[in-house]
């Protein structure tokens, strides 16, 4: 079995997300259970960890990344020797591309 790690901002990212669901749109166990969700999917990586997308499939530029879709929610991670590591757990709408990569000039 691959072992799986979360980078901080991927707990930060779990956390807000259980937050915003909790406090603005006022149904805990909606946010309970988003979280169950992408957790349980994260889980299943530790036996299948190709299983995700590479973002390079969708994306104009080479990268190591790869991504699950949870829902509402993307996960973004890399396989690093016999680790995953869960860099980032974001809502789908957001400009991913700036959030994992920086500005366009930055790539």
């Amino acid at each position: 079995m691959t072992e799986i790690k979360f980078s901080p901002e991927a707990i930060a990212d779990l956390e807000q997300t259980k937050a915003y669901i909790t406090e603005e749109l006022c149904n805990e166990q909606a946010a309970i259970g988003t979280v169950a969700k992408i957790t349980k999917r994260i889980r299943m990586l530790s036996g299948f960890p190709e299983s995700g997308a590479p973002l390079s499939s969708i994306v104009y530029f080479e990268t190591d990344y790869r991504f699950l879709v949870c829902g509402n929610y993307t996960v973004f991670y890399r396989i690093e020797n016999h680790t995953v590591k869960i860099v980032r757990v974001l809502y789908g709408r957001r400009n991913f591309i700036q959030i994992l990569f920086g500005e366009p000039s930055d790539i």
